[in-house]
């Protein structure tokens, strides 16, 4: 085998969006793509708002000299600077353009900031159900992958992590609002979780830096605030325009560390060291010009809403159990028999695709991206009533 054994292992393990959406091809070319149903992949069909195009064709239009230049590999100064201001008045931080390094996407700033803090053997804490590359990433950089398990609700147990820390955990990754899940943690869960973390400190002698991977942040359907930077202090923030923007292939995002984080400008400069090593350099030139006076524009969330209403309503008639969430663009609910991948083979011979829960590590629950059009999902809904009605 010419590829190595870890790599063949985690590509078996991370294979069940991408396998579900090959078999969604395949599908497709059987009975026609309008025929398919496919909630697989969170790649949104919306298009970027008129603010974003608009911006584009003024860049290109009228160029600036050296707009295809590189730049300092944190990003153009005047750039960060313009995202550390709305980040700073909606966290409450005096954060600055210095403590912001624009990334290619979320993934870049979680790279970055794993390969800036960890040590071989350091544990990075994930909270199941997870987006599985969070596994990968921390492998990437020498870390080893610690699972805790979040409550029935799917919400994060303070006790739990506060038993799973030991004198390795170097990192926690938050996810909110989350992917599998939607579901927004509340801000005082994530106050009472800061007192864990601060204890925890105390205790094994060295910081624990949040994560907090936040693409879907501006996409929250309730009164619930993403809170970002303002709950801990140790903490750094990864964010893109992937999904407020619908930009999930121009690879745009930003990574911000608290202004009073320990070692903050260390860690700074080792993210801006850690960019250009690990092959990103910067972040598109084009597309940081294109965001930098979009930092407060989004699609229309209210289309999203529409969209899991229409799903969740119709999965409750269907006799189906799922939480309502109160973010992103997902469906996770509970499924009806024990084995979550049969019953996920079960929806596929209706042309329902979705991905099984044990590919986000909690079987029993299948997920569903309705970031699609909303015909399809209409189309789907007696599908899905169909195989409930055989089971």
């Amino acid at each position: 085998m010419a590829i190595s054994r870890k790599v063949e292992d985690f590509m078996s393990r991370a294979s069940w969006i991408r396998r579900m959406f090959e078999e969604g091809n395949e599908l497709k070319a059987r009975f026609g793509a309008e025929n398919v149903y496919d909630f697989t992949l969170g790649n949104p069909v919306m298009e970027p708002p008129a603010e974003l195009v608009d911006t584009l064709r003024r860049i290109t239009a009228e160029p600036d000299e050296g707009i295809h230049r590189y730049m300092p590999n944190a990003g153009y100064p005047w750039v960060r600077d313009k995202v550390a201001a709305v980040l700073a008045e909606e966290a409450g931080v005096p954060l600055t353009g210095q403590q912001v390094v624009m990334t290619v996407g979320a993934a870049c700033g979680l790279n970055i900031t794993l390969k800036a803090l960890l040590d071989p053997g350091d544990e990075v804490m994930i909270l199941a159900p997870y987006f599985v590359e969070y596994i990968f990433y921390a492998d990437n950089h020498g870390g080893v992958a610690k699972i805790a398990e979040t409550d029935v609700d799917f919400l994060p147990d303070p006790a739990a992590i506060e038993a799973a820390i030991g004198p390795k955990t170097k990192v926690l990754i938050l996810n909110s609002p989350n992917n599998p899940t939607g579901v927004v943690y509340p801000r005082a869960l994530l106050v009472e979780l800061a007192a864990v973390l601060e204890r925890a400190e105390a205790r094994i002698g060295h910081p624990i830096y949040v994560i907090s991977d936040e693409p879907y942040r501006r996409i929250s359907y309730g009164d619930e605030v993403v809170p970002s930077l303002s709950v801990f202090r140790n903490s750094i923030l990864c964010t893109s325009h992937s999904k407020d923007l619908a930009l999930p292939g121009e690879r745009i995002g930003i990574a911000a560390v608290h202004p009073e984080a320990d070692d903050a400008e260390a860690l700074m400069a080792a993210m801006t060291f850690a960019i250009r090593t690990l092959g990103f350099v910067n972040a598109p030139a084009l597309m940081q010009r294109a965001v930098a006076d979009l930092q407060t524009v989004t699609v229309d969330v209210e289309e999203y809403r529409t969209k899991r209403d229409l799903l969740l309503g119709g999965l409750r008639d269907a006799g189906l159990h799922c939480n309502e969430p109160g973010g992103a663009f997902y469906l996770f609910p509970r499924s009806p028999v024990e084995d979550d991948v049969a019953f996920v083979r079960s929806l596929q011979e209706e042309r329902v695709l979705a991905v099984p829960g044990s590919g986000f590590g909690r079987g029993g629950y299948f997920r569903l991206s309705y970031c699609v059009e909303t015909e399809m999902i209409e189309k789907a809904l007696p599908a899905l009533r169909r195989v409930m009605e055989r089971l």
